[in-house]
């Protein structure tokens, strides 16, 4: 387990040793080509490091100054010996940044992962050469160099480099910004996860604090009165750190705004949208078609209010289960659902998920300085990706566990296509997760024996679609409004920064929820906001795009899957549009977001049908 060390396993002990992954595959020297020895996780990480800076020093030596001279299988040999420096590079940051998410208290490995960072950041810069050299290269020049034979392992990145050209800077002037970004974003983004990571929720009754994911998880209570007191405990608890995750913030916005100045971007939005190869009119018309219908998501917290027997509910109220019978779901219970759904489509999504748990790719319980949420993490080609969860045996928690394992699936498929081509924009990136999520929970609908049954369940449903698609577009528009106001105003207080998280919120629930004021601090342990801005918009997109696929699968079965894993396995190799023309879908028709959005609208009504029901048996 390198750096993470028995501890890790005791830590665990109720879930099972074998629930805590192991990192080992990502610093076997040998595999990774190097003929070396290493102790441990620290020198191992060393060693893959001096074999990547070894490297990069004798293909900056070779080629800079001289890539605009590269014939067809030059360009093809150059592309092959930066995979490789990126392969070794890889493996050492992501075992570092793994060990962190797994225990971010542990000063040990936030030494590891700084020392990493740092020089991966070395590597980083003496390779920013490369690209800005392909990128001067005249146009027509560049598509005859993008013809050669054997180019098809990076093709599209090199063609989706030279996105970029109006924006980079001079050579010297990039270094300086790359070498700079160990000290500014990368670490203001460490500095937030842990903050928000050593947050502990005193909550009423309870023997000892809780994490925060652990809190959180409270709000799914069918007891209101819990619910209220959980959500004040966890209010008490962002108090603390507030105006220092506040600063933190700010700083960011800030640095953003620079940098954005510097680089010639019109927006703030304009760096994620070119990194997700999407246009800024198919990103606008994407967001406006949601918030023209919120009102999908204040019919369902209406009629979740007369399931709950309220005139309207609070912001805490949001989550909680519909009826007093929500079932806990044991680990080995969720694991089983997820499995068999996937046999139930695909044997080789399943095949592919059970080795997530057989061979120690996920880790899954809650524990002190672990990091929250969940996640998938790629890693590089040669070795396979990562889960983490924080299992808290709530039914979400089997939907969260399809959802990673879904991207699991995705990135495990598009490991074939390379370094380069192994990650999708991130509006195709969550197509995998939301589809599986949308299988199981399928399958439980199938299976409902009655009305309360099926509403809990579409319920769950519903609330998962208002969650990744109208909240991430609500919280899109804090952004927006966030980055323009430090831009136009300064730093933003605590009080504005929760006005305006509070007024966003607003425009999404309406008349149907009160928001207390308490829950406008909420916005301060969103990683999101911190680590990737701009992000959040691309869940609605592959929420949307999902529920397209989805519908194919419904009316296709099983014709459909051939395709769709060949969705998969095509990773990053082609633009959005092309990938999801595999599977039929056309994201250029205008209409397709409000047929995404039809497709809610007709779980809405099943929902409120069988709330009908419900309430007419009561």
């Amino acid at each position: 387990m390198g750096v993470v060390g028995e501890d890790y396993d005791d830590a665990v002990s109720e879930l099972g040793a074998g629930l805590a992954w192991d990192l080992s595959d990502l610093i076997d020297l040998e595999a990774a080509g190097l003929e070396v020895e290493a102790a441990g996780g620290e020198e191992a990480v060393a060693a893959l490091l001096d074999g990547a800076e070894a490297a990069a020093e004798s293909f900056a030596a070779d080629l800079e100054g001289r890539v605009g001279d590269l014939d067809g299988p030059g360009l093809v040999a150059a592309m092959r010996r930066l995979a490789q420096i990126t392969e070794l590079a890889g493996r050492a940051l992501n075992y570092a940044h793994l060990s962190f998410a797994a225990d971010t208290g542990d000063p040990a490995i936030g030494a590891l992962l700084q020392r990493a960072s740092e020089r991966a950041t070395r590597i980083e810069t003496r390779l920013v050469f490369f690209d800005l050299e392909w990128v001067a290269i005249d146009d027509e020049r560049a598509e005859e160099l993008l013809a050669a034979d054997d180019l098809d392992f990076c093709r599209h990145h090199l063609r989706m480099e030279r996105r970029y050209r109006p924006h980079l800077l001079t050579a010297p002037e990039e270094r300086l910004v790359t070498e700079l970004s160990v000290t500014g974003h990368s670490a203001w983004s460490r500095l937030f996860d842990e903050l928000t990571s050593a947050i502990e929720v005193e909550i009423p009754d309870a023997e000892e604090p809780v994490s925060l994911d652990v809190a959180l998880s409270g709000l799914f209570d069918p007891d209101r009165d819990r619910r209220r007191d959980v959500a004040a405990a966890v209010t008490a608890a962002l108090e603390p750190g507030l105006r220092t995750r506040a600063y933190v913030f700010n700083t960011l916005l800030q640095d953003k705004a620079t940098m954005d100045r510097i680089r010639s971007y019109s927006h703030w939005l304009a760096t994620r949208n070119l990194a997700n190869e999407a246009s800024d009119e198919s990103v606008e018309a994407l967001i406006a078609a949601v918030r023209d219908r919120n009102e999908l998501a204040r019919r369902w917290y209406r009629t979740k209010a007369r399931l709950l027997g309220l005139d309207r509910l609070a912001d805490y109220d949001r989550m909680a289960a519909v009826g007093a019978d929500e079932e806990e779901v044991g680990w080995e219970h969720g694991r089983e659902i997820v499995l068999e759904t996937f046999d139930s489509v695909s044997p080789r999504m399943s095949e592919i998920a059970g080795r997530f748990m057989d061979e120690r790719w996920i880790d899954v319980p809650p524990r002190p300085f672990k990091r929250g949420g969940a996640f998938s993490s790629s890693t590089v080609p040669s070795v396979h990706p990562y889960v983490l969860l924080n299992w808290t045996d709530r039914r979400r928690d089997v939907t969260t566990l399809a959802h990673e394992l879904g991207h699991g699936i995705h990135q495990y498929l598009a490991a074939e296509q390379g370094v380069f081509h192994q990650s999708t924009p991130l509006t195709v990136a969550e197509t995998a997760s939301v589809f599986a999520e949308e299988l199981v929970l399928g399958r439980l609908l199938d299976e409902a024996g009655d009305a309360r049954s099926r509403l809990n369940l579409l319920a769950e449903s519903i609330e998962g679609q208002i969650a990744t698609v109208f909240r991430q577009i609500a919280m899109n528009q804090f952004e927006d409004r966030v980055h323009a106001a430090r831009r136009e105003d300064g730093e933003l207080s605590v009080g504005r920064l929760g006005a305006i998280w509070a007024d966003t919120q607003a425009e999404l629930l309406g008349d149907a929820v009160e928001i207390t004021d308490g829950y406008r601090s909420w916005w301060s342990y969103v990683p999101h906001f911190i680590s990737t801005p701009g992000y959040v918009y691309a869940y609605a997109y592959g929420q949307l795009l999902a529920l397209s696929v989805y519908r194919l699968y419904l009316d296709r079965g099983e014709d459909l899957v051939p395709s769709y894993l060949e969705m998969l396995a095509s990773g990053g190799s082609r633009p959005p549009e092309e990938l999801a023309a595999i599977v039929g879908v056309d994201l250029a028709d205008p209409g397709f977001w409000d047929r995404g959005l039809d497709l809610v609208a007709e779980q809405l009504d099943a929902a409120e049908a069988a709330a009908e029901e419900v309430l007419a048996a009561s």
